[in-house]
């Protein structure tokens, strides 16, 4: 095994061979010479941390769950809105994480030890089309891996908001849509806690500004009116895309 780590970055139409993300995985890490792999999405600015700063940062840890900010490259209302829950979800994913109950992570920007992968490659769901990073975290936690999260802004990658409604759509509709499949007690228990939240805030807003606090607290960015704008229309849209996600046609 080499030390340096070996960056694994699916995209698709180019060794995927036509079979989506998951297959290009397979593939990429069952080539990998490394100990440590490093996952990427196609679409992530890397962070500035070197392959010496992960080979440190990797030592007595299975799974290093690092960070992922979000940008708006038109500035538009719908972008910064997405800039804004990213930042809660960022958040919720380091303090969950550092307090021994991870509930997020994401392969756009992850760190894992090859022989850890390779153990839990048989639970990463191969019939779903994506969510391998969540279900490589509840194998770990049911494992009793050692799990970190590391918040060096040097190991901050970078994404970009996606640009219509639409496109946002689709995609949180194909994380909804992963949700049945999550056995991890943490993570089921805070989406039954949220989804109970959304639907109280549904049916009667003014709850809305109960939540407020806590949601700006979470975000730390974006213009108050804006935050306050996500927090009317989060209950709606994410139950949306809820239902949504229970119907894999609209993935």
């Amino acid at each position: 095994m080499t030390e340096r780590p070996a960056h694994i970055t699916p995209v698709r139409g180019i060794n995927d061979e036509g079979k989506g993300k998951k297959h290009a995985l397979h593939r990429l890490i069952h080539a990998a010479e490394a100990d440590i792999l490093w996952l990427h999405d196609d679409d992530v600015v890397l962070p500035e941390a070197t392959d010496t700063d992960a080979v440190r940062a990797m030592r007595d840890t299975d799974l290093l769950i690092l960070p992922l900010r979000m940008t708006a490259p038109h500035n538009t209302l719908i972008e910064r809105l997405q800039v804004i829950e990213y930042a809660a979800l960022q958040s919720l994913t380091i303090r969950s994480a550092k307090r021994g109950k991870a509930i997020m992570c994401s392969g756009a920007n992850l760190l894992v030890r090859r022989d850890v992968w390779l153990e839990a490659e048989s639970h990463l769901h191969f019939d779903i089309p994506s969510g391998d990073d969540m279900f490589l975290l509840e194998y770990c936690k049911h494992s009793g891996k050692r799990i970190r999260v590391e918040d060096d802004p040097r190991f901050i990658a970078t994404i970009e908001a996606l640009p219509t409604l639409s496109a946002l759509m689709r995609q949180r509709s194909r994380w909804a849509g992963k949700a049945p499949h999550y056995t991890d007690k943490d993570i089921r228990r805070y989406g039954a806690l949220v989804t109970l939240a959304l639907l109280l805030q549904a049916v009667c807003p003014p709850l809305v500004l109960l939540y407020l606090p806590f949601e700006w607290r979470l975000a730390r960015t974006g213009r108050p009116a804006e935050v306050l704008l996500l927090a009317l229309v989060y209950p709606y849209y994410a139950l949306a895309a809820l239902l949504a996600g229970l119907n894999k046609k609209t993935w």
